[in-house]
């Protein structure tokens, strides 16, 4: 069993607020997680057994009264059993007396985001990082931002990085060792998902079009959206393209990034960027295996970029540092993958390349945002296909993209030794 970052989170969470919720995608590990908590007496639910759905969708204020120091997994079946909570922990406010978990968003829904605020801590759990595949406390973002980051003797580069990245993190996908096996499960998932899980959160119209929209994402992850684009794709008008895109969302396909930009500068594009949340999935969806990135190496680009968003956004749930995720663009096509904001208005900025050799032209993008940010701006990184850092001029480098998974051995706490 991999130690998962949030789980120090989620004791951390449990000690001082009432209600935790993990949300992720389906199959991430959420389940196995929240029962290795349980352990302690926790009593443990599952919404996925039907007897068990009846009874909460039938009485939601009954099925919740006399649980205390519960889990209940997948509450998206059941949105109104959040509101049975809320009720509960007003009448008996206490640390650590609900652990839940959601496969879908339900936070999106207006009235039960209001109706928990201040009661309830909400942590995202995506699938595996490399850094928990490896069993080590990542200290990437740590560096990124002191400008320290380290080469990687035993970086893993060319084809190994190539078949890592296809494999993703699902907990399930990974275990396979075939390719041909390893897509076969995540095709599967991905029907379940838009056949299943998309039902208990909304009506779709158009459902046997969902297939088609995915891959026309698909074929645009890594770059800015165009929901008109998209819903021209299946006939839909652009409001039911983005509706669609924003379920996808909440099921945790894709993220839309939104960019980073500042008043001061008038040239920059302020349009959202689509990535999907598993390298291995999307790799699936466009129909890329190893043979083919083989031949043609430059479609590796994209589900390369999304895996290193993905990774990005993984290693936040270990560190301390509360960052937001951005994108930068301006209007001379300057652009940087990744922007991240510290609290403090701190910025970083990442760029991703699939080759194994990095110019000076590649640093353009973050020139720009670092010009743009003046004082703010404290490194940016262009991570690429080997094992040396490489100063490229003030607060700029090189660096492997196993910087991404760098760290010390985890202990059984999920914290560095």
């Amino acid at each position: 069993m991999f130690e998962r970052f949030v789980e120090r989170r989620a004791k951390e969470a449990l000690s001082d607020t009432p209600v935790v919720l993990i949300v992720g995608p389906r199959r991430a590990g959420k389940t196995t997680l929240v029962r290795k908590m349980g352990e302690a007496g926790r009593t443990y639910i599952t919404l996925d057994d039907q007897t068990v759905l009846a009874a909460a969708q039938s009485d939601p204020t009954g099925f919740i009264r006399g649980l205390d120091q519960a889990i209940i997994d997948e509450i998206q079946r059941v949105p109104d059993l959040l509101l049975a909570i809320k009720k509960t922990v007003d009448e008996n406010y206490r640390s650590g007396r609900f652990l839940l978990t959601g496969s879908a968003n339900v936070l999106t829904l207006p009235r039960i985001a209001d109706s928990l605020a201040g009661r309830m801590e909400t942590i995202q759990m995506l699938p595996l990082a490399r850094a928990e595949v490896e069993g080590r406390t990542p200290t990437f973002l740590e560096r990124l931002f002191e400008g320290k980051l380290q080469g990687q003797r035993n970086a893993i580069v060319g084809d190994d990085l190539v078949e890592l990245v296809l494999r993703g993190g699902f907990p399930e996908a990974i275990s396979r060792d075939n390719e041909r096996r390893r897509q076969d499960w995540l095709r599967s998932y991905l029907t379940s998902i838009l056949t299943r899980d998309l039902r208990d959160i909304a009506d779709v119209e158009k459902l046997t079009e969902l297939p088609k929209f995915v891959r026309l994402l698909a074929e645009h992850s890594g770059q800015l959206v165009n929901y008109s684009q998209f819903a021209a794709g299946i006939n839909v008008t652009h409001k039911t393209g983005q509706r669609y895109v924003g379920l996808l969302e909440q099921v945790f396909l894709v993220a839309t990034v939104q960019p980073w930009f500042t008043n001061a500068l008038k040239r920059i594009v302020k349009t959202p960027k689509l990535h999907f949340l598993d390298s291995g999935l999307l790799a699936t969806v466009r129909g890329l295996t190893f043979d083919r990135i083989k031949v043609d190496r430059g479609s590796f680009g994209a589900v390369l970029e999304s895996f290193v968003f993905a990774e990005v956004l993984k290693l936040t749930t270990a560190s301390d540092l509360r960052l937001t995720p951005h994108h930068f663009r301006d209007r001379d096509g300057r652009e940087v993958d990744i922007v991240l904001e510290r609290d403090d208005g701190t910025i970083a900025g990442i760029e991703i390349k699939a080759s194994a050799t990095v110019k000076s032209g590649d640093f353009g993008g973050l020139r720009a945002l670092a010009e743009a940010c003046g004082d703010r701006f404290a490194f940016g990184v262009v991570l690429y296909d080997s094992v040396e850092v490489v100063p490229f001029g003030d607060r700029l480098a090189a660096a492997p993209l196993s910087s991404l998974w760098s760290g010390s051995p985890m202990n059984k706490a999920g914290m560095a030794k």
